[in-house]
């Protein structure tokens, strides 16, 4: 028998004005942040990287709806609402764009060791074209479905810790479901969407060969790659996809061979290689975030901690949650 859906109800009234409110102000702050990067390069980036982006991926362990409720990238994809066109996200195209999701993922995260953390014009046309992208693919697909809910890089991580989310916030950008995205919509369902992108492959260990299945294992080694290089010169962009990649690799193989080992679900396995990356993050990223606010390194290593049972909590919520293998394929 299916499990029932944990489904989020749209957002109240007086909440949605918050909601539009806070939706305004984040769209606000990408727009002045394409402005100092072209403006003031050094400082924006310095607050971008060492800041603001080490908020995120907390606010995905304390619940993805958060992130996708202001993401300004998100506003503008919902703008133009099929303006063009009302194409869904069909259950044979979405493994495709999300393959590609994980696969631009891949490319722009080791993209900063070369790039992105010191060019600032450069992260800024990249800002510029993927917000363009986004209201395009809104133009002619119905509400999330070209987009954020298809090929957007950051959807991967949002599945992997939807799956028990901490805490609940209502939907403020879906009053009516269209189903724009028949199977996996995060934010009709977040702790289901990972069971039902996977499909009767979660019954097995064929999980683990799917496009999310690949993700989720190499994730916390292409975490691990990410912050043991340093920044180099854009001719050494090589050498810093091969370093990332094969942790990425080495960490999947080890997570191949640990599921068929100890015959894990699907559903452990992946919550244990969510905290095991977002643990991962915190420890390398505390350091540059504790300096970067001005505070000393035994605040680093309190933000290391902080971060750490953080992460161990979402863990044991995840792990006590009944099973999702018999949710809907």
């Amino acid at each position: 028998m299916a499990t029932p859906l944990d489904v989020i109800p749209p957002s109240r009234p007086t909440a949605n004005l918050r909601w539009r409110m806070a939706q305004a102000i984040s769209l606000t702050l990408l727009a002045s942040l394409v402005i100092g990067l072209l403006a003031r390069p050094e400082p924006t980036l310095h607050v971008l990287w060492n800041i603001v982006l080490p908020l995120l991926p907390a606010s995905l362990l304390v619940s993805p709806a958060l992130w996708r409720g202001i993401c300004p990238l998100a506003t503008l994809n919902t703008l133009p609402n099929g303006l063009m066109a009302r194409r869904s996200l069909t259950v044979k195209w979405a493994p495709v764009a999300g393959t590609i999701g994980v696969v631009l993922l891949a490319l722009l995260v080791p993209a900063r060791r070369f790039l992105f953390n010191t060019d600032g014009m450069a992260l800024a046309a990249l800002i510029l074209a993927v917000a363009v992208a986004a209201v395009l693919l809104g133009a002619f697909y119905d509400m999330k479905a070209g987009f954020c809910n298809s090929i957007c890089p950051i959807l991967p991580v949002e599945r992997l810790y939807g799956q028990a989310p901490l805490a609940r916030f209502a939907n403020p950008r879906c009053p009516d479901c269209t189903l724009c995205t028949p199977r996996g919509c995060i934010d009709l369902s977040p702790s289901k969407s990972v069971a039902q992108t996977l499909g009767p492959r979660r019954r097995s260990h064929a999980w683990l060969f799917s496009f999310f299945g690949v993700f989720a294992g190499a994730f916390p080694g292409f975490v691990l790659g990410y912050f043991t290089r340093q920044d180099v010169p854009f001719a050494a962009a090589g050498s810093v996809y091969l370093a990332v990649g094969l942790m990425a690799a080495g960490s999947y193989a080890i997570t191949v061979v640990v599921v068929h080992l100890l015959r894990l679900e699907f559903n452990l396995a992946l919550s244990i290689l969510g905290a095991a990356a977002a643990g991962l993050y915190y420890w390398f990223a505390a350091p540059a975030l504790a300096e970067a606010l001005g505070l000393g390194p035994s605040l680093a290593l309190g933000i290391r901690i902080a971060a750490l049972a953080l992460a161990a909590i979402w863990l044991a919520r995840a792990v006590q949650r009944p099973s999702p293998m018999a949710a809907a394929a």
